[in-house]
Order: C-alpha cells, then structure tokens, then sequence
C-alpha cells in the first residue's frame, strides 16, 4: 500500500464520519439554541430542561436518518474491502 492510497482512504473515512455525525449534531445544535432561547425568555435556569430536548431530538433524527446512515456506512464499508482486495 502506498502513502497515497492510506491518505486517501483515511480521508474517505473523515468524511463518511462527518457526513453520518452531521445530521445529529446540526438537530441537536438547532434545538439546544431553541431551548436557551426558551430558557433567557423565561429565565428558567433549570439544567435538564436543556438536556432531555436535545436527546429526544437527536434519537429522533437517528430513527428519521437510518436508512441513510446504514446506506453511506455499507457503500464506505464495501469499498474499503474491494480496495483491500485489490492491494
């Protein structure tokens, strides 16, 4: 294996992590910002009121984004094993 070809699966394997975290972190980054907002208006400064949101949110996002997480992960797994096999 050339440092190339570690480069560049190690640069595929960044960004399939990137592209499967995102649409988590984007949901739970949306709804954290509505909850303070919520929590400055009403000057609630209760501590799980920012919390449970977010992981509702984010276990949501999970069952919305499955199907298409086990896509990208499959279509990077496989590829990482034909590219093996051709070493």
């Amino acid at each position: 294996m050339s440092p190339e070809q570690a480069v560049d699966i190690c640069r595929k394997a960044i960004q399939t992590i990137l592209m499967v975290s995102a649409p988590m972190l984007v949901i739970g980054m949306v709804v954290g910002l509505l909850v303070s907002i919520f929590q400055a208006a009403t000057q609630i400064n209760e501590q799980t009121l920012s919390f449970v949101p977010k992981i509702v949110a984010v276990f949501l996002a999970m069952l919305l984004f499955g199907p298409w997480l086990i896509k990208v992960m499959t279509v990077f797994t496989i590829g990482l094993f034909e590219t093996m096999a051709t070493l």
